[in-house]
């Protein structure tokens, strides 16, 4: 098995099983998120203990790799600091949107697994939507589109 079926299996195991899907009613901060190109909207949720993320979740509909994104997202995030979400909100929108990214997908981990969504410029969008809208909670924005 190679890399890229690795990855592809990754993905789709993330969507037919998302971790972490559901809706937290006592949320300290939430955001809504809207790719109005393909109409995947989901919401993220996070508690915070301190500085750090006690527990995250996603709710909403989108498409395979929206809801894989989610769920990859959800799944590295339990437990981290809130600089080390902001340092890997960084990562990974080098990861998915620049030719020349200097990240390693390998070093990322499962999430290494999105990094051939670049080469489908279409589909940036839909991976980096639960992203931007997981920024706008932690800085209580409530709100992300994902326009770039």
């Amino acid at each position: 098995m190679d890399l890229k079926d690795l990855y592809r299996d990754v993905i789709v195991d993330h969507n037919r099983h998302p971790r972490n899907f559901r809706e937290m009613p006592d949320a300290d901060r939430r955001a809504d998120g809207f790719n109005p190109l393909c109409g995947d909207k989901l919401t993220v949720f996070v508690k915070l203990a301190g500085d750090r993320i006690a527990d995250v979740s996603f709710h909403g509909s989108g498409c395979a790799i929206s809801v894989a994104s989610a769920s990859l997202l959800t799944e590295s995030l339990m437990g981290k600091t809130v600089t080390d979400a902001e340092r890997l909100f960084a990562a990974m929108h080098q990861l998915l949107t620049r030719d020349d990214a200097d990240v390693d997908p390998a070093s990322l981990g499962k999430l290494g697994a999105l990094s051939g969504v670049r080469e489908f410029p279409a589909r940036v969008k839909c991976a980096s939507l639960c992203w931007h809208t997981l920024d706008a909670a932690l800085h209580s924005q409530g709100a992300a589109a994902c326009t770039e």
